[in-house]
């Protein structure tokens, strides 16, 4: 393939995700859905426009890291530590109930028995489990904004347990690859060890290198303040925490990347890092992600059975999250209404559903059909959501949430 095609494949990516997302948000839908869409319509799926190359998956590969350092730089660490228990147990509760959900649903469909753990069809059940997990709020947060309750009691909650669920939601993500990959050959016991030792041995990594870095970036941001040389450290400690992650503790890269972001979260241009990040990732790194997204994804093998399966995938994953989450509000004693309203608003997915899927599926524990399901996960929780809020807020009426149009009026919301 001759060098100058690629740039053929690029301007049709950039501008196919573009128009795609302008038009889902035309729809009121996120633009990820619109920018997945795209990839089905000119990869291998449809119109056979662009291929899959390695050189795009390199890029993807970029575009995932600056997504999670992105999410990292946006993580409110003061707010994570004012959340309080009941958000804590929310998000675990959140994470744990679809996890179960997504195992035993995999499991039963296709072998019609839980699997022994340990086998490799076990890791393979459990991965479908992990992508259930992941929570993206963005749809729900703009929901709430529009209807006026964001900063409302069931409102905080939803947003504080999000942001737990994230880290969460990254662990388990490392603790079931990391699993996989040493399936062979070592006892469960010694494999569940190693990688729990690989996982506390990052951590200890991450809190010193991250002590020196915070402390290193603290006195550049100071220096320099909204110089242009911070952002770039920055990319460049992502990228080596990604690196050193993956390399010497077989952790997924993105955790290392995540981590670099949580770093530099508090410091004192965090938000210009951010913009700066967001310019690489929204102009062509995170679209060629979620288009190559729909490269992998191809009809062919769509038959009758992984349609059902799909179709299950979809609303197991759906009513995980609003019976963990919804139960966990309701035994903390709020009222049937709002304890729906926070299962309904914790479970839509998007980006991080992606992500999981995407490294699943390097990693040899997911095969590339799946993705299918994981798109129709994301496109009916992105519709489903918002209407669902809505008729939830509508069916109980006004409320008496004086305290939250105050805290709005104040952010200036």
């Amino acid at each position: 393939m001759e060098n100058y095609l690629v740039f053929k494949d690029l301007a049709i990516i950039i501008l196919a995700a573009e128009c795609f997302g302008l038009l889902a948000r035309k729809c009121k839908a996120p633009q990820v859905v619109g920018q997945i869409i795209a990839g089905l319509i000119i990869g291998p799926g449809l119109l056979h426009i662009v291929e899959q190359s390695e050189f795009i998956g390199y890029m993807a590969e970029v575009g995932v890291m600056l997504l999670m350092f992105s999410a990292g730089l946006g993580t409110n660490l003061k707010e994570l530590k004012d959340t309080g228990f009941l958000a804590l147990i929310v998000a675990m509760v959140g994470v744990f109930v679809p996890l179960l959900g997504g195992c035993a649903l995999y499991s039963v469909f296709y072998y019609g028995k839980i699997v022994p753990v340990g086998t490799p069809e076990f890791y393979r059940s459990l991965f479908i489990g992990t992508i259930m997990t992941a929570t993206s709020v963005s749809i729900t947060v703009q929901a709430l904004r529009e209807m006026g309750h964001l900063n409302s009691r069931v409102g905080t909650l939803i947003l504080s347990a999000a942001i737990i669920d994230d880290v969460i939601g990254i662990v388990v993500l490392t603790v079931v690859m990391s699993l996989a990959k040493g399936s062979d050959g070592a006892s469960q016991s010694s494999g569940l060890g190693a990688v729990l030792l690989k996982i506390l041995l990052f951590f200890v990594f991450t809190l010193v290198v991250g002590f020196a870095a915070y402390h290193i970036f603290k006195l550049l941001d100071k220096r320099y303040p909204h110089r242009r040389r911070i952002p770039i450290f920055g990319l460049a400690f992502a990228m080596l925490m990604a690196y050193c992650a993956e390399k010497f503790f077989g952790i997924a890269d993105i955790t290392g990347a995540y981590a670099a972001g949580i770093i530099l979260c508090n410091i004192k241009d965090s938000k210009y890092v951010a913009e700066k990040m967001d310019v690489s990732s929204y102009m062509i790194f995170g679209p060629i992600f979620f288009i190559n997204i729909g490269l992998k994804t191809g009809f062919s093998d769509m038959d009758a059975g992984l349609f059902v399966f799909s179709l299950l995938f979809v609303l197991i994953a759906l009513l995980t999250k609003v019976i963990g989450c919804g139960f966990v509000a309701k035994a903390a004693g709020y009222k049937l209404g709002d304890s729906l309203k926070v299962g309904v608003g914790m479970m839509t997915r998007g980006e991080v559903a992606l992500i999981v899927a995407s490294k699943g599926l390097s990693a040899g524990i997911m095969d590339r059909k799946y993705f299918t399901s994981v798109i129709m996960l994301i496109i009916v929780s992105s519709i489903a959501s918002p209407i669902f809020l809505k008729l939830l807020y509508d069916r109980d009426g006004p409320e008496n949430d004086k305290n939250a149009e105050k805290q709005q009026a104040a952010a200036g919301t």
